[in-house]
């Protein structure tokens, strides 16, 4: 009988991850996310044997991927490696003390200055492919070459302790660990802002109609419009919060490759922002449409702002459950809306002339993503699967109305959510889902939230999609945060090794959040 390839393709991975095959180290980290290269570097200056697995060719993840403005609530609660990373930007730019405004390259020379010194092994372009397990025991995870998978090249990895730092928690899945994704209704535990709910920002103005011929509804609906209604006030779904690139853009004429037609290039994609500018005005230059921030050496960082912007509302429900292939359809529907946007804005006669000059100033710049035509290839994956741990934080954490004594690092950031969906209601176009909710002091993060149930796993940790309700996790949902919570990962699976301990959550937090300050004086 013939295989089928697929049959081949297994029979390659399992001839490669034979026993005598696989690769044995103290740790494994998967995702070499800012999170993960900070667990990484912090196990190896502990002696620790370490390889971090990235499935790209590229470390940093959202720190070195546009996202140079640096959202963090509050810079005195960073702790450890992750204050003098700050600190070594600011070193980088002439000045004193942490610093959070970067080009995308200064944070990826920075990373692989830790990746040298520390001497840390990294997997480039292998993704996950299988756990397994033995009871509640991670054995050895196995890799297949994500640049080219029908290659089925694999690697085998056993390690004592595992740490999942990726974005989208698929060590976490499949190891077995119980997981969410979406929203939870407001009475589950007790919350006023994680169900579904329709607010003033980032919303458009009353009376834009969704419809492709306006106020006739047999027309269709426009582009980006979802039928059916919005889940109600309050209540839950499986709807996940908008997703977008942080967009790096130049306007030195020296360092600018121009911005042009991009492939499946469809003006139409954005006919609600021509209607929303019709409705308002006051928009009259790029920064009324986007969040456009300036970055040193003439760069930016660009984030949604208003009705229409870089989010693409509604397009990555499906991503944090999707297989690798669906994702990249995902991730390429965002990059070709993304560049589309930059060109239409720039160059589509409707769009008022003052923001198509201002536009047309900026370019793509040379020196930045020089292996990805000098654009991002990280998706802003704002949320995906997030644990079911020991802990759920919640909004009463976020609010400081509860004791952690656990802590093993610090949030301070608002509560905030994107939107999710965009509808028709009352016969004009809404956006639905996003929360911006100031809160009164930072508040700890416990690390029974990091740590999974003891009968679902016992050697992994998860600093990333770590347990938390929905907007809990939007606030504590920023770069700096989640590389305090690789260290402290990294910290508590050296204390697991040097005490021969069953398991990671039989780890004292006081000893990881000790380490954590004596790291802090040290720097």
């Amino acid at each position: 009988m013939k295989l089928t390839h697929k049959i081949i393709g297994i029979l390659a991975c399992m001839l490669s991850t034979g026993a005598t095959m696989a690769q044995d180290v103290d740790i494994c980290i998967y995702g070499g996310t800012s999170s993960g290269v900070m667990a990484a570097y912090t196990a190896r200056k502990q002696g620790k044997t370490v390889l971090l697995v990235e499935p790209t060719n590229r470390i940093g993840g959202l720190t070195t991927g546009g996202l140079g403005m640096t959202d963090i609530g509050n810079p005195f609660i960073m702790k450890g490696y992750t204050k003098d990373f700050y600190q070594k930007i600011g070193n980088y730019y002439g000045t004193e003390g942490m610093h959070f405004l970067f080009e995308p390259k200064v944070a990826l020379q920075l990373f692989q200055q830790m990746v040298d010194e520390a001497g840390i092994d990294i997997l480039y372009g292998y993704r996950l492919r299988k756990v397994k397990k033995q009871g509640n025991v991670i054995q050895e995870c196995i890799f297949e070459n994500s640049n080219n998978p029908k290659r089925k090249s694999c690697k085998s990895i056993r390690a004592q302790v595992f740490i999942d730092c990726s974005y989208e928690g698929d060590l976490m899945a499949r190891a077995g660990v119980n997981y969410t994704v979406g929203r939870e209704d407001n009475s589950q535990y007790g919350e006023t802002w994680n169900g579904a709910c329709i607010s003033k920002y980032h919303q458009f103005p009353d009376g834009i109609s969704p419809y492709r011929v306006k106020d006739d509804p047999k027309s269709g609906l426009v582009y980006g419009i979802l039928p059916g209604d919005p889940t109600p006030n309050g209540t839950g779904d499986n709807h996940v919060q908008a997703y977008n690139f942080r967009i790096t853009l130049t306007d030195d004429p020296q360092n600018l490759i121009p911005i042009s037609e991009p492939e499946n290039y469809d003006p139409s994609r954005y006919e609600l922002l021509i209607r929303q500018i019709e409705a308002t005005p006051e928009i009259k230059e790029l920064n009324d449409i986007f969040g456009w921030a300036k970055m040193p050496n003439h760069k930016t960082d660009i984030n949604n702002r208003g009705g229409l912007s870089s989010d693409m509302i509604g397009a990555n429900w499906d991503y944090p459950e999707a297989n690798y292939k669906k994702r990249w359809k995902i991730w390429k529907e965002h990059l070709d809306y993304t560049k589309g946007l930059l060109y239409f804005v720039g160059h589509d006669e409707r769009m008022p002339e003052s923001i198509r000059k201002e536009m047309q100033t900026y370019g793509y710049p040379k020196d930045e993503f020089l292996d990805t035509d000098h654009f991002t290839p990280q998706l802003y994956i704002r949320e995906s699967r997030r644990m079911i741990g020991r802990y759920v934080m919640t909004e009463a954490d976020c609010n400081s109305k509860t004791e952690i004594d656990d802590a093993i690092g610090w949030a301070a950031y608002n509560m905030d959510s994107h939107n999710s969906g965009r509808y028709v209601i009352n016969g004009m176009v809404k956006n639905e889902g996003d929360v911006q909710i100031r809160l009164p002091k930072p508040y700890r993060v416990s690390y029974r939230a990091i740590t999974p149930k003891t009968e679902e796993c016992a050697n992994l940790l998860v600093p990333v999609c770590l347990s938390a309700s929905h907007i809990a996790y939007g606030s504590i949902r920023m770069e700096p945060v989640f590389m305090v919570l690789g260290q402290s990962a990294a910290l508590a699976a050296v204390q697991v090794l040097d005490k021969h301990l069953d398991c990671v959550q039989a780890v004292s937090p006081q000893q990881v959040y000790d380490a954590m300050e004596a790291s802090s004086k040290s720097n």
